[in-house]
């Protein structure tokens, strides 16, 4: 016998507090999850910008810094300084007082050395002012004669971008202030009028409780004007404490930068701009002076610099900058390796093998704070024409438009000599011939430098002339053989191989007999 079936009946539903906990967080988890993605997607947070690494190079320094072939990505973008009133011409720019423009660029090659770092793919600024020397706003007591002095720099190379260092006596010339402030502003409504733009940093001295009442002033009078003020570069040195293992300069830089933004946001916030906290950190920057300070018990460190840099990313600092590139290494004899004496060519501590440009670019952007334009070329110095070629490729040196003697295979070249090679400027390191400007001599070191490219314009420099009777002059009617020298209207050659006829610097199919000699040779 079988049992009878039951008609069926609907389960019960047992609730598990467990599962319903469960679900429940996981709910939650999910809304918050969505929401978190729309809201990013709505909101787009402000994401800042990586800092940009700047280093200054002090042009009139001796020995000069080569900063038109930098070593590496650190040296890319420099700030040339410092462009300050000419003594004898008042408002007129100069090289720290010692070069005009045009000085500079025969003297010292800075039009061609420019032009070189941009070949390499850098970017330079030029500084206006620094602790010496009289500032254009200053010396300039007429604003479209300031306006015409500051353009005459910026158009001369081809600048997007341009530092004013104020301190010092600059900083208590009200009325040279307000000068400034409205010259630039005319600059910068004139760049955009022609689709450019000029970047403007202000750089400044500060405390550690942020900058003076002076330089406070400095950024109010520019942002009143209604200059576009792309920084405040505070001058992060000097601040007059004693320095140690114990009590790192570092220190007092972080506490300075950190009142620097405060004052930042608050100066562009009175003058209707509000920045939020990122955007005022962009617009900071942190400038350190190297080893020894000005200061003899002020020394900032390479475990300083590691410090500063580890800040300037964590809060996306607008650029880091150093004074400077040329104190960059320790010193060396006749030089003690450590001083309490500022020196222009070395830090003035043991560095060792670590360099401080290294040191605070680290995973910071080496790239140029503003883009070159993309402007046709120009006719100024810093646009660097084609090179010319032969018919088998190879480039043609021109003496017409060579700015120095054309480089030679049989010629000889003391020590600073400069010559061309290959629409190249090269200058000798030291005695050498035979080696061609570029390669490498005995030893694997290069006798030559390069200096730069031929720039439009260049015409040959005069050439070296020694006193009447020094040798035979020159006679169309005589053989002259191998190491013979003569002079020709004052200038000194020596024959290459037997000629009779063929006159010294006077270009042959072939090549000349005739190699002119440098001085020293």
């Amino acid at each position: 016998m079988s049992t009878p079936a039951l008609a069926p009946q609907r389960p019960r539903t047992r609730i598990s507090w467990l599962r319903v906990l469960v679900v429940l967080v996981c709910t939650v988890a999910v809304s918050w999850g969505g929401y978190r993605t729309v809201s990013a997607a709505v909101t787009q947070l402000d994401e800042p910008d990586p800092a940009v690494f700047a280093a200054y190079v002090d042009v009139t320094a001796w020995p000069p810094y080569p900063f038109e072939t930098p070593s590496g990505p650190e040296e890319a973008n420099v700030v040339l300084s410092f462009v300050v009133a000419d003594p004898e011409r008042g408002c007129a720019p100069s090289w720290g007082g010692y070069y005009s423009l045009d000085e500079a660029a025969s003297e010292i090659e800075l039009d061609r050395r420019v032009s070189q770092l941009r070949l390499t793919g850098g970017q330079a600024r030029v500084s206006f002012g620094g602790q010496l020397g009289t500032e254009l706003g200053t010396a300039c007591t007429d604003t479209e004669d300031l306006v015409d002095a500051y353009q005459e720099v910026i158009d001369r190379y081809e600048l997007t971008s341009i530092d004013l260092d104020l301190e010092g006596a600059t900083l208590q010339d009200v009325e040279g202030s307000e000068r400034r402030a409205e010259a630039i502003r005319q600059i910068q409504e004139e760049a955009a009028a022609a689709d450019e733009s000029l970047a403007v940093w202000l750089t400044l001295p500060v405390a550690p409780t942020g900058l003076t009442a002076e330089g406070l002033a400095a950024v109010t009078t520019m942002l009143a004007a209604g200059v576009d003020v792309a920084g405040v570069n505070g001058m992060t040195m000097d601040f007059g404490v004693v320095t140690s293992e114990s009590a790192p300069l570092s220190d007092v830089v972080v506490e300075a930068s950190k009142a620097l933004h405060g004052q930042v946001r608050a100066a562009f916030a009175d003058a209707g701009q509000s920045l939020s906290e990122n955007d005022a950190w962009a617009k900071v920057g942190i400038t350190p002076m190297i080893g020894q300070s000005d200061v003899a018990t002020e020394v900032f460190t390479v475990e300083d610099a590691e410090v500063v840099n580890q800040f300037a990313q964590d809060v996306a600092v607008g650029q880091v900058a150093m004074w400077s590139l040329n104190r960059d290494s320790t010193c060396t004899a006749p030089l003690p390796t450590v001083l309490t004496v500022v020196q222009t060519s070395c830090s003035g501590i043991d560095q060792g093998a670590s360099r401080f440009a290294e040191v605070l670019s680290a995973d910071l952007a080496s790239r140029p704070a503003v883009p070159a334009p993309e402007s046709a070329p120009s006719a100024s110095p810093a646009v660097v024409p084609a090179p010319s070629t032969g018919p088998a490729g190879e480039v043609v040196d021109d003496p017409e438009t060579s700015p120095f003697p054309i480089w030679d295979p049989l010629g000889t070249y003391p020590g600073g000599t400069k010559i061309v090679w290959q629409k190249q400027v090269y200058q000798a390191r030291y005695w050498t011939s035979g080696v061609t400007p570029g390669a490498a001599g005995a030893g694997g070191d290069a006798p030559w430098t390069l200096v730069g490219p031929v720039l439009p314009g260049d015409t040959p420099a005069p050439l070296p002339t020694l006193p009447e009777g020094t040798y035979p002059a020159w006679d169309p009617e005589e053989p002259y053989t191998a190491g013979t020298r003569v002079l020709l209207d004052g200038v000194p050659y020596e024959a290459k191989w037997w000629s009779q006829g063929q006159e010294p610097g006077t270009p042959v199919q072939g090549g000349s007999p005739w190699v002119l000699i440098h001085p020293g040779a």
